[in-house]
């Protein structure tokens, strides 16, 4: 998986457990893509300052999913929903078609909401 997204995957089951200058100091370095030397600016310290946080909330949000695993969980899900609509399509006659198109907008709804 691509660093950006894991980081952001991260971030979105875990970064309510960072505190709230982590939260805004994470966000605009990983999600909003600004520098370390532009945070650090904004926010009246050193760029070392703001690469080492970045550091400690990446150490930090990687061993919450070591513990608790919700982003692989998440994903894991994501992908059998995705097997289940490839198989209701492969599965799909004249005769099934009504059960098919149940089922694939229960699988489209659920992947709407992960």
């Amino acid at each position: 998986m691509e660093k950006f997204v894991r980081q952001t995957l991260l971030f979105d089951f875990y970064g309510e457990l960072l505190t709230e200058h982590q939260q805004r100091i994470y966000e605009d370095v990983v999600c909003n893509d600004m520098s370390c030397s532009e945070v650090a600016a904004e926010q009246g310290v050193s760029r070392q300052g703001i690469h080492d946080l970045v550091k400690r909330c990446n150490r930090q949000l990687e061993e919450y999913e070591e513990k608790l695993h919700l982003v692989q969980k998440f994903l894991d899900i994501q992908n059998k929903v995705r097997l289940i609509r490839e198989e209701a399509l492969r599965a799909s006659d004249e005769k099934r078609m009504p059960d098919v198109q149940g089922i694939l907008r229960i699988s489209d709804e659920i992947l709407e909401e992960l």
